[in-house]
């Protein structure tokens, strides 16, 4: 019998601006897009920031439609390696005379590539924090503005909890290499079920960063609290 795919469903909240024009932002597939960066009232840093809230929020939903992808090709490495060690025994190269398999692991290097893609730009976001952070010091002083620029969080939060966000889907990425690497590999079957349980639970991307990302919506005014 082979192994079940399993995903997740991923969950589409339209998220709004509370500040500045509304109309600015529009949801496509649970994405936040800013349609008119420029005509907002929030300017300056505040902008930035706001910007790239939406910006981890749209990353971190493409990663999620990507594990998703990849758990169904993993699966079936991780199924057609584990016939080949019952029929033809642990030391079968299974990958190199199975021609389909070798389509899916090239698919799943396909995945694995899009989501370097995107911890790439998730760097380059972490860079962006840290240079607001460098220029509110340069203008401020150590201590930053002493006006928040949304309800409570300094610049210096912000970076603090997206580093959060960078750290763990950097550790997950390679996770997730050593998965596409050893999958089609592995001469034990029981193996192939834990590479393939990591790849869907992700366990280096824990709760703690998720709440990061919706602690940083709420606070640039993208997420509301319920009333």
């Amino acid at each position: 019998m082979g192994i079940r795919t399993q995903t997740r469903p991923t969950k589409k909240k339209n998220i709004t601006s509370s500040c500045g024009d509304q109309s600015n932002y529009k949801h496509m597939e649970g994405e936040i897009v800013n349609v008119n960066r420029k005509s907002s009232a929030v300017t300056g840093s505040g902008r930035k920031l706001k910007d790239n809230a939406a910006d981890w929020h749209n990353l971190m939903l493409r990663w999620e439609k990507l594990n998703e992808e990849g758990f169904t090709f993993a699966s079936s490495i991780v199924n057609a390696r584990r016939i080949s060690i019952e029929t033809e025994g642990p030391t079968q190269d299974l990958v190199f005379e199975n021609w389909s398999l070798r389509e899916k692991c090239t698919k799943l290097e396909g995945i694995v590539d899009k989501m370097t893609a995107i911890v790439a730009k998730m760097e380059r976001l972490m860079a962006s924090h840290r240079g607001l952070v460098d220029l509110e010091e340069f203008q401020f002083g150590p201590q930053g503005r002493k006006v928040p620029l949304f309800h409570s969080w300094s610049t210096k939060d912000f970076a603090s909890s997206c580093s959060i966000l960078l750290q763990s889907y950097s550790s997950e990425l390679r996770l997730k290499r050593v998965i596409l690497r050893e999958a089609a590999h592995s001469t034990d079957a029981n193996l192939g079920l834990v590479y393939l349980s990591c790849w869907l639970h992700q366990p280096l991307v824990p709760a703690r960063a998720r709440l990061s990302l919706e602690a940083i919506l709420l606070e640039t005014g993208h997420r509301h609290l319920s009333s």
